[in-house]
């Protein structure tokens, strides 16, 4: 997920109790982003300053902004479940972490690579690779993600996460543009995803959740224009067992010599808000 301009003056916020938890963050004043060094790196908190609420939810390795694969079945279970080679960048279903191999600021920024672990299966995928590089500009969060297969397996075709994306449960309406007239201003479609996955077009790739006063989190991700959602019910809050999920998808084939690399753009605010910023970097890219 991919592209930017010049970059603002960035303040990297980390404290002693921050480092001891695994947590980094990047701040400039507008927004805050933190990554989990103890989960693969991955994202786990998103907050508009200066009142600085995590909109995002974390309740397990799974639960984060991260990345995510699927190839063939490989005989593991997710409990009593059939599951699937599938290598997350925060770690497995039993609580298992992703270990991180570099972890360094650059360039005003954050960069984390990391070793996938296999969801259901536990062991860690040595033969895959995950990175990230994160940035701020005014409201906006930019990730760029490479996942790099260095093995001799040739997987089926199969849907990918790119990337997954868990937002807190407090925010309920899923909204996007799913029609044939793209960034023409024609009204948004809003929805409540229910349980188990639902799919939906985004056709502006962008989408965003949001809560009852109508703000919230949006994720554009240009190259991707379906996505498979839900929400599942529970406690709001970052920590709670509710979240609500989507995922932009395309079918893609992991094979030897595999590499994706791809950029998202993270920001807060009212759909319209998110619309207009996403359609800014749209017309610069």
């Amino acid at each position: 997920m991919k592209t930017l301009v010049a970059w603002m003056a960035l303040a990297l916020v980390v404290s002693g109790e921050e480092l001891a938890k695994g947590e980094k963050f990047l701040s400039n004043g507008e927004v805050k982003i933190g990554v989990d060094l103890s989960s693969g790196g991955s994202v786990f908190w998103f907050s508009e300053l200066p009142g600085d609420r995590n909109l995002l939810n974390h309740y397990d390795r799974g639960r984060f902004i991260q990345q995510s694969y699927y190839g063939k079945s490989d005989g593991s279970k997710w409990g009593e479940q059939p599951w699937r080679w599938n290598p997350v960048q925060g770690g497995d279903f039993k609580g298992k972490p992703a270990r991180v191999l570099e972890n360094r600021d650059e360039g005003g920024g954050l960069y984390v690579k990391s070793v996938p672990v296999n969801w259901a299966g536990g062991q860690d995928v040595e033969d895959c690779r995950m990175e990230e590089w994160i940035k701020l500009e005014g409201k906006v969060a930019t990730i760029r993600f490479r996942f790099t297969y260095s093995g001799s397996e040739e997987h089926p075709p199969a849907h990918q996460e790119l990337p997954a994306v868990f937002i807190d449960h407090a925010f309920a309406d899923l909204a996007c543009y799913s029609g044939e007239k793209p960034w023409t201003g024609e009204a948004l479609s809003v929805r409540q995803p229910g349980w188990p996955n639902e799919s939906c077009k985004a056709t502006e790739e962008w989408a965003a959740y949001l809560g009852a006063d109508g703000r919230g989190v949006g994720v554009y991700f240009p190259g991707s224009s379906e996505l498979t959602c839900y929400r599942f019910a529970g406690a709001d809050g970052p920590k709670g067992a509710g979240c609500s999920y989507f995922a932009p998808v395309r079918t893609m084939q992991i094979k030897p010599g595999f590499v994706h690399d791809y950029t998202i753009h993270l920001s807060i605010g009212t759909a319209k808000e998110v619309r207009e910023r996403f359609d800014g970097i749209r017309k610069k890219r």
